[in-house]
């Protein structure tokens, strides 16, 4: 019985944690923009200097 008191204090313990987590992030604006990042790797460009180290290793 004692261990079963243990869990339940442990898991509200985690909670809360949980809990203080989450409003946290909500008021630093974790949540502000949802679609942008979603979208922002379907417009990322291969940089040119990441070409120019490919163009060399095929000419070795």
């Amino acid at each position: 019985m004692s261990a079963l008191i243990i869990l339940i204090g442990a898991s509200l313990l985690a909670a809360i944690g949980f809990l203080a987590m989450f409003i946290w992030a909500v008021r630093n604006g974790q949540y502000e923009d949802t679609y942008t990042p979603s979208v922002r790797v379907l417009h990322d460009d291969i940089k040119p200097q990441l070409n120019s180290n490919l163009n060399d290793s095929k000419d070795k």
